[in-house]
């Protein structure tokens, strides 16, 4: 599969499978397993996988095109496929030893879905820090912990989870390990009812006394952190940004469809070709969804050519993307007025799903205190 392919086969479940459903699985919250077999019988799963496993092969360049056109159809779908996309890199970046090619053969042939379980309640938004602590025995490890938000919860094949190392000193010294959907002890704690991303199964799940055996050991003891910041950080946060470009595309064309064709009967004029306020606004979301697109552009070149300033881009493109998506959705909302409230649009799901995706961790607030400390030279942990 190369990236052209990758986009037009996204796009293909975007209109035939994404679109179609989003509305209703908005209204009900329900996970959409008819988008993620789609996503597998097309190869995308395995999109970013090496060849030898069976994936694409392909970069961060596919990846971001990818989750836009996802998310221009459903920004619920395009999490689920963003966490395992992050998954399925730390899957496959596992350390030597790790007994990891089954799972990845998996991926890619499209059978298996992974996501990631890192945010605990007691670390909030620090998804860096796990409270939890793994113990030792003869098996390989046990694992209790009480996980936030796992996006895809009850529904992915694997997890990947994080846990403080058994000899940590300090939340920074945490373990990766993959843990089977049929693990003894994991289970999905509560239900999820959100405001915004609504189908993508973000509920709380739980590990009681789980065991791990030592070939699902992912990082080396204390490892995790560096995993976390060097395989999954950079990738959230452009497939983040990627999203919110996609949500800022379908507003600014649905606000655009909606000024005209909305009419004042007795002016015989479209609301767009009315009110030279409208256009305006609508002018200033193009500009900032356009603008986004750059940025992640710019991300992308970052990613396949790094340089000694990658990292800051990183931090920046989801705090920015995040603002972007709130600002084009909230001005839609306006522009759209009753229509918009109403729900007769989808106008104001986008709306939901941006507020939702800036705030998922590391959160716009996070990411800028990150971004200040880099530029004084404070250390970021």
């Amino acid at each position: 599969m190369n990236h052209d392919t990758a986009v037009s086969s996204a796009k293909d479940i975007a209109d035939r499978v994404l679109a179609p459903a989003a509305r209703q699985n908005d209204k009900e919250g329900r996970f959409s397993a008819e988008a993620v077999a789609a996503l597998g019988q097309a190869g995308l799963l395995g999109l970013m996988l090496p060849g030898e496993v069976g994936g694409s092969g392909l970069g961060p360049r596919s990846f971001a095109a990818v989750m836009a056109t996802l998310a221009e159809a459903d920004a619920s779908v395009a999490m689920v496929y963003l966490m395992h996309a992050c998954a399925s890199a730390t899957i496959a970046a596992a350390r030597p030893g790790a007994a990891v090619a089954p799972a990845l053969k998996e991926i890619a042939a499209g059978r298996h879905l992974s996501t990631l379980a890192f945010s605990e309640a007691g670390s909030r938004s620090h998804f860096w820090a796990p409270i939890s602590r793994a113990r030792r025995n003869a098996a390989g490890v046990h694992l209790t912990a009480r996980k936030s938000w796992v996006t895809s919860a009850g529904q992915a094949q694997s997890y990947v989870v994080s846990s403080l190392a058994p000899e940590g000193q300090d939340p920074t010294q945490s373990t990766l390990y993959l843990v089977p959907a049929d693990a003894p002890g994991l289970t999905v704690a509560g239900p999820w009812d959100g405001l915004g991303l609504r189908a993508n199964a973000s509920a709380p799940m739980a590990l009681e006394d789980c065991t791990v055996a030592p070939e699902h050991q992912l990082t080396e003891d204390g490892a995790g952190f560096q995993a976390m910041l060097q395989v999954v950080l950079p990738l959230f946060n452009l497939g983040s940004a990627a999203v919110a470009l996609g949500l800022c595309r379908a507003t600014v064309s649905g606000t655009t469809n909606h000024l005209k064709t909305a009419r004042f009967e007795h002016l015989g004029q479209s609301l767009g070709e009315s009110l030279p306020t409208l256009r305006a606004q609508l002018a200033a979301m193009q500009i900032e969804t356009a603008g986004l697109a750059a940025r992640i552009d710019g991300v992308v070149d970052h990613l396949e050519r790094p340089r000694d300033d990658t990292m800051l881009r990183v931090l920046e493109c989801k705090a920015a993307a995040g603002d972007a998506a709130i600002s084009v959705t909230s001005t839609a909302m306006r522009v759209c007025g009753g229509a918009a409230f109403s729900k007769h649009m989808s106008i104001e799901r986008l709306f939901r799903d941006a507020h939702a995706g800036a705030v998922m961790a590391p959160t716009g607030d996070v990411l800028r205190e990150f971004i200040a400390k880099a530029l004084l030279g404070m250390p970021l942990f």
